[in-house]
């Protein structure tokens, strides 16, 4: 006797359709099956048998339900971004059928250095959300290499080396040459250092903790490499702190012109030995390698492109 034939499962069928995810979203966003219900044009009976069915259908919990309460479970909160992708997924499908620009909405969440997010991209973020009126940011400062997958992020911008895998896409889009900057005050007790001999006397505020290099390597007006060392007054692990710290007078701090423009425009930084200047960094933007981005993160590195090639004069 022949056994009966088994038929293949399609990997691309599935009993979880895109209402159920819409629903599901709506609540969580609304923190209740009225709210949440009545976005998605539902009862909150309705809702929440929807709910229970999709919970069903997924074998977990996905709300934490109390009589005065509705909150996501650990498996809520890691559905519920990628239930945020796949919606997103589709309107990017859709848009590139009909050949249109959907505007950007939802939240974008962004990791920068802190001295380039607070000189640079406050600023633009200013004129992106006055012309975007669905879009919210979340900005996280920190110059620490962050796992944008593993933290939830959706780029990030760097300032100097950046990690490249092929997980994620890494573009420059700008370039900065640190130089050299102390307050009038410092200068005024200390001396001004006449060449790069004379730095190694006086108080260096340096960006890197542990075993990072303390050395300062320059390119003087002849195109010659010079490096100097010599005393550390102080090390910082963020180069915001350093700004602070020379406006402060505790010392001279090697950084990138638009991290202190603010300060040279009001007299509380000068530059010192302007015949000199660092090596060039480049400015990264960092995101997750996706063959469709989506709308939010497309739009913010076109516009801030545009933003920065308006600017390049004043950076």
């Amino acid at each position: 006797m022949r056994a009966a034939k088994v038929p293949k499962r399609n990997p691309l069928t599935s009993e979880l359709d895109l209402r159920a995810i819409r629903i599901f979203v709506a609540v969580a966003e609304a923190g209740s099956f009225v709210a949440g219900g009545a976005s998605v044009g539902l009862t909150r009976s309705a809702a929440g048998k929807a709910l229970s069915r999709l919970e069903d259908y997924l074998g977990t919990r996905l709300f934490h339900r109390t009589t005065r309460r509705l909150s996501l479970t650990t498996e809520g909160h890691e559905f519920y971004s990628r239930c945020l992708q796949i919606i997103e997924d589709v309107q990017e499908a859709e848009a590139s059928i009909r050949h249109d620009h959907p505007l950007p909405r939802g939240t974008l969440r962004l990791t920068v250095s802190e001295g380039y997010g607070k000189a640079i991209v406050i600023p633009f973020l200013g004129s992106l959300l006055a012309t975007s009126p669905e879009l919210s940011v979340e900005v996280n400062f920190t110059d620490r290499i962050v796992d944008l997958v593993e933290e939830g992020f959706d780029l990030a911008i760097r300032v100097g080396e950046a990690v490249t895998s092929t997980e994620y896409v890494t573009q420059v889009i700008a370039r900065a040459r640190p130089r050299l900057y102390a307050a009038p005050g410092y200068l005024e007790k200390q001396g001004v250092p006449l060449s790069t001999s004379g730095l190694e006397k006086h108080q260096r505020l340096i960006y890197g903790l542990g075993t990072t290099t303390t050395a300062w390597n320059f390119i003087d007006k002849e195109g010659q490499s010079v490096s100097v060392n010599g005393r550390i007054h102080a090390r910082f692990d963020s180069g915001d702190a350093i700004r602070v710290a020379a406006t402060e007078g505790m010392g001279i701090g090697l950084l990138p012109p638009f991290v202190v423009a603010r300060e040279l425009n009001e007299g509380k930084l000068v530059e010192v030995l302007p015949s000199i200047s660092a090596a060039e960094l480049a400015v990264h933007v960092i995101y997750p390698s996706r063959r469709y981005l989506p709308a939010r993160i497309r739009t913010f590195i076109d516009e801030f492109r545009k933003y920065l090639n308006a600017k390049e004069s004043e950076f």
